[in-house]
């Protein structure tokens, strides 16, 4: 049988962290993008040697290791610096999902979920048999992102309107992950998803 690899997504306070732990309990392998972002940053790798190469030694901690604050700090106030960066870890992020993708499949899982936030910005969809999306109203999006960070209306619409809409990323996607209701309603949904491909 073939693995099923997945490709996870949502937007801010969808519940897409949520649904990507759901996944470890069938014993799903979850490849989360964002974790192997900070990896291949740390020292002794080729993406952080990169980065030094080009935003030099004042990016770092005295334990050598980059400062985040200071080079968000450099790259949100210049387009083209973000770019370069960008241009250095996206492509190392990528390699490394797809390592550990094809260690899964060799090792014959049955299905291996790739967390990937800006599957659909980034066009990953080749990395992926299918896409899933955690998918809320933007109502619901608004008021969880408030409660949860503490941010103004103003504030969370601001994070909310910088990504793709919700109702884009919904279209765009094979399975819609319904999460407008309580957590458990979301986990038979997708508990219903995987019995349907026979993956549980």
């Amino acid at each position: 049988m073939s693995t099923l690899i997945i490709g996870l997504t949502g937007s801010i306070a969808s519940g897409k962290s949520t649904v990507a732990s759901m996944f470890s309990k069938f014993d799903i392998p979850v490849i989360d993008a964002d974790d192997i972002s900070r990896l291949v940053v740390e020292p002794g790798e080729q993406a952080y040697s990169e980065i030094i190469d080009t935003f030099g030694q004042g990016i770092l901690l005295p334990d050598k290791a980059i400062d985040r604050k200071k080079l968000g700090g450099i790259i949100f106030a210049n387009e083209e610096k973000r770019k370069q960066l960008n241009q250095i870890v996206h492509p190392a992020v990528r390699q490394k999902m797809l390592e550990e993708r094809d260690h899964y499949v060799q090792k014959k899982h049955r299905c291996v979920v790739l967390d990937i936030p800006l599957l659909f910005e980034s066009r990953l969809m080749h990395f992926v048999d299918t896409t899933m999306v955690v998918y809320v109203k933007e109502n619901v999006q608004l008021t969880r992102l408030m409660n949860r960070n503490g941010y103004t209306e103003e504030e969370a619409l601001q994070r909310i309107q910088s990504q793709m809409p919700m109702e884009e990323k919904k279209e765009l996607a094979q399975v819609v992950l319904d999460n407008n209701g309580t957590i458990e309603e979301t986990y038979h949904q997708l508990k219903a998803y995987l019995q349907s491909k026979k993956i549980i």
